[in-house]
């Protein structure tokens, strides 16, 4: 794939996996990897790898620190961080082979976020921390100090360096070693995209954009006089004219019935959610009753984004019309894009009043959210048993026992019946009967 962002990774190769694993949700870098279990080795691939990548990623902040000086200015640099979502799991190993834990000593994770995990845990254990600095040339230090601890008030040791842990295990102290968890791979991998002058320049990018209205003269045939034909014409330039305001671009009628807009991909990116959502299409349906084909596309060059934007249109059309296709700088595609807003709710739910109708209503509080989410989807507050299933991907029975505990909560009410086709059972249409849950939601965002 061409224009992609080259990647050099450095560090051991127990890590290889995860990283590797982490990579996938990034399409657009393209790794090399210098792996070795010898620590020292980082500063040679460094000088290696620093003409053939646009961007450096280091294992931790050892093969980092040992590497500062080989690393050319131009080059973005970043190492994977210590956090304390990776303290979980090495406590929950250290348990293992210690399970009476009276106290550790800690060397390199940051002491706030050791204490809120251990708060968070509920576990009562004594912590004491090394003060010293984390340069290499204090790892006997280190080893001293997890000795000293060992002797004096500690049970078991945590370090985030394996050569520390190697000889605590000669030892005969009960240890474990952190390693970077995949969250926090991940958020170094996306502060490493952000960082690079290829995505910088990707966000200003010129992105040229293709509207369509199938059709259109057949419409205009039907309507009776002029005037109706010209109020048309005024809503539908309306319509065009407030979505691309969104996308602070610059709108110019082509024909009658074809229109182009000019942004940037910074822009179009964010407006998009990441090419996640393009409300037009719907929302020309719904008011004009016209259907509408889009074709976007990106390039290095205005020519070729037009270009680009022209094969994307035709993409639209053979696969049926009323769908939007994008065509990228590589020619490569990507279509049809999604028309609705995408669902969008927290892994964790604070609100409190959220919370409290959960309990009222003896239900997952995640489960309320994600109705929620749906009602901001359609943007209606009204929904059936069906479209909930769909939603929670349950079955309709599942959803039918979910929406009556809603009703004995005072959640929901029934407002009618929805009867789709000449056979069959009408069904249910249930409301939100407090807004303000929505608008809280919205609020949120």
């Amino acid at each position: 794939m061409l224009n992609q962002i080259q990647i050099g990774i450095i560090g051991p190769e127990y890590l290889y996996e995860k990283i590797n694993h982490s990579l996938k949700m990034f399409p657009n870098f393209q790794p090399t990897y210098r792996l070795s279990n010898h620590l020292f080795d980082a500063p040679l691939f460094t000088k290696e790898l620093s003409e053939k990548v646009d961007v450096l990623l280091y294992s931790g902040w050892s093969p980092y620190s040992l590497s500062k000086k080989e690393i050319p200015p131009h080059i973005p640099a970043h190492f994977i961080p210590l956090k304390g979502s990776g303290f979980y799991r090495t406590l929950y190993g250290l348990k293992k082979i210690q399970p009476d834990i009276k106290g550790i000593s800690i060397d390199i994770l940051p002491a706030q976020d050791v204490k809120r995990a251990l708060r968070e845990l509920d576990e009562d254990i004594s912590v004491s921390y090394y003060e010293g600095s984390n340069d290499l040339e204090k790892i006997q230090d280190m080893i001293d100090f997890h000795k000293k601890s060992f002797a004096l008030q500690t049970n078991a040791a945590i370090t985030g360096l394996k050569v520390v842990a190697d000889e605590l295990t000669k030892l005969e102290i009960p240890n474990q070693w952190v390693v970077p968890t995949e969250e926090d791979i991940i958020v170094t991998l996306e502060r490493a995209l952000l960082s690079t002058e290829k995505r910088r320049n990707r966000e200003s990018q010129i992105v040229f954009g293709l509207i369509q209205f199938d059709g259109y003269y057949e419409l205009v045939h039907q309507m009776a006089s002029e005037h109706l034909i010209q109020r048309q014409n005024l809503r539908l330039n309306r319509l065009i004219l407030d979505y691309v305001e969104q996308l602070e671009g610059h709108l110019t009628s082509l024909s009658g019935n074809e229109f182009m807009f000019i942004t940037t991909r910074g822009v179009f990116e964010r407006v998009t959610q990441g090419y996640k959502w393009i409300p037009l299409i719907a929302e020309a349906k719904k008011q004009l009753k016209l259907n509408i084909s889009m074709g976007v596309g990106f390039g290095l060059s205005a020519n070729e984004a037009g270009t680009h934007a022209r094969h994307a249109l035709m993409q639209a059309m053979d696969f049926g019309g009323e769908c939007c296709f994008i065509v990228k700088e590589d020619r490569s595609v990507f279509g049809p894009v999604e028309q609705s807003a995408p669902m969008i709710y927290p892994l964790h739910i604070t609100d409190e009043s959220l919370l409290k109708k959960a309990e009222q209503a003896g239900m997952s509080a995640t489960y309320q959210q994600k109705l929620l989410s749906l009602i901001r989807r359609k943007r209606d507050s009204q929904f059936t048993a069906h479209e909930l299933a769909e939603t929670l991907g349950i079955t309709a029975r599942s959803a039918h026992r979910i929406i009556l505990k809603w009703l004995d909560a005072n959640l929901i009410s029934i407002i009618g019946m929805e009867k789709i086709s000449t056979r069959g059972r009408p069904r249910q249409v249930y409301e939100l009967i407090d807004k303000t849950l929505l608008t809280n939601l919205s609020g949120g965002k």
